[in-house]
Order: structure tokens, then sequence, then C-alpha cells
């Protein structure tokens, strides 16, 4: 993404518009506005896995440590909860980019059970295929669902630093819009990241995403009280650059749940700041089969 100014008022989010669902053992975060639609779009918390310390429970990445047969089943007790099979996902290959890979049913299975086959290079998923499960993995970055019911197109992004900075969410609008969509009709959920009161970082992020959001930054890296640290908020920075993608701000819901411990020791999701190794969580969603789900 090259360095801009935007008209584009840096307005203050509203936040906390999500919901947990019990399914069985997991707990899964929900947004109510993408509920709405019909289509399926959840954020997995760390309980109702088999995976052991500091895996535990529901550690859902093949590429931690964490014993492979633990994560398979942790995954199909996920595409239980889901009414699907563990044959019908798709995960991305996460390279903190921007790279977007549209998927349909000839993916169904990639990376579900094994590395070696996972969409590569890829930090969005888009799909207009409705039951294939689009799944991304992250453990501080930010996860991002976005849906057009409309143009009845759905997109999954993985949104670190570098990939916040290389333009990935505005990558996956676009790619959305190649099959029909309109950014004025998406709806985004933005869900648990690492918060920015936990985020510091140093000169490479900053003038990193400087260069890409120009004086627009200044909302969402602030100076730090240690010199030459700042504090980021991946949040805002995000959904910032859905807006400038064209999505309405009042479209885009950000939950108000950060990763690791927040101020009342929560600790829902794994936090890769908080604990190395840790596991992964996942947002996964999928289109409604047809009328409501």
């Amino acid at each position: 993404m090259t360095s801009q100014t935007s008209s584009l008022p840096v307005s203050t989010m509203s936040v906390g518009p999500t919901a947990w669902r019990e399914a069985g053992a997991l707990r899964l975060l929900t947004w109510p506005a993408l509920d709405a639609p019909g289509v399926d779009a959840v954020v997995t918390a760390r309980s109702g896995g088999m995976s052991s310390a500091p895996y535990d429970s529901l550690n859902l990445s093949l590429s931690v440590g964490d014993d492979p047969a633990h994560v398979l089943e942790n995954r199909r007790r996920l595409a239980a909860s889901f009414d699907a099979d563990l044959n019908d996902f798709v995960f991305a290959g996460q390279v903190h980019g921007a790279g977007v890979r549209v998927v349909g049913p000839a993916e169904r299975g990639s990376g579900a059970f094994s590395l070696d086959d996972v969409i590569a290079d890829t930090d969005a998923l888009v799909t207009s295929s409705p039951g294939v499960v689009l799944a991304i993995l992250t453990a501080d970055c930010v996860p991002i669902v976005l849906h057009d019911p409309a143009a009845g197109v759905l997109a999954c992004v993985h949104a670190g630093w570098r990939g916040t900075v290389a333009g990935i969410a505005q990558a996956a609008v676009a790619a959305m819009q190649a099959l029909g969509s309109s950014p004025g009709n998406v709806i985004a959920g933005i869900g648990p990241a690492i918060a920015a009161a936990r985020y510091q970082v140093g000169p490479d992020v900053h003038q990193g995403i400087t260069a890409a959001f120009g004086p627009a930054a200044a909302a969402f890296i602030r100076p730090d009280s240690v010199p030459e640290r700042w504090r980021l908020d991946l949040w805002a920075a995000n959904h910032f650059a859905l807006r400038q993608a064209g999505v309405p701000a009042p479209q885009i819901h950000v939950t108000d749940i950060s990763t690791g411990p927040d101020s009342a020791g929560s600790g829902y999701f794994f936090s890769d700041r908080s604990a190395r190794p840790c596991g992964r969580l996942a947002l996964v969603a999928r289109l409604p089969t047809g009328g409501e789900r």
C-alpha cells in the first residue's frame, strides 16, 4: 500500500458488538450483525479442545509444535459445531502479506489435515460458494470477516501489522468486488487481537504504519512512555483501512475482547506475546447454503 492521505475522518469506533455462542464444550465468539443475514462466522476461544499445555486446549494450528493428532481432533470438534465436515474447510498458509485467494468447491479440504496442501502464501480467503468453510488462524493479529449478503460473497482475513501495512484488508475487498460485491454492502466483523495497551512496537513498525496511512496514522499509533517506542492499535488501523476500501463505518463491527489477559485477566484467547509457544485461535466462516441457516 502506498503512502497516502485521506479525507476520511478518523472517527471513534463502535466496539463490543459480539456475543458468545456455546457449542457443546466449545465457546465461540460471534457477531450478531453477521448472524442476521444468515452467514456463519465465529472465532474460537481456548476451551473445549484436547491439547495439553502450553497449547491447552483448543489449539487449531498444525505449525506450532502441538501433537498433530490433538489438533486434528480439535478441528473435527470445531467442524461438528458448524454442522460441517473437516473436508469442507479451507485453510490459508499465512505469510503476513497481502496475498488473496478466491476458493471454491475444488479447494475443499486444503490444509485441513496437513500443511502439505494449505493454500500457500495467502492471508485472505474469498469465496462465493455456499458450504465452503474459510479458516484463518491468529494469536494476536487481527481476524476479519467480510460478507456481502447482496452478492453472496465472503472473505476471511489475517491482518498483522505487516499485512495491515501491505493493505490486506483493502485487497480482500477488491477481490470480493471482482466477484460482484459492492464495498457499500459489505458487513465486517473485526475479531479479538492484541490491545493497544499491550502492543508496544519499535521504529520499523512506526515507519511502516506512517508510510502506509500518512497523517491518519496518528490516530492509531501513539508514542509510548519509553523512548523510540509506540503503542499500535491494530483494531483501529484495520477499521480505517476498511473505510478507505469503501466499507461504511456503521457496518464495521469491532469486538472489545482482546487476545491474552485483559484488564480482568480473562485470557479467553491465545496470545503469542503472552506465551511462547502457544496455540492459535481460528476465525471460520461459511455462506448460508440457502435461505436462512
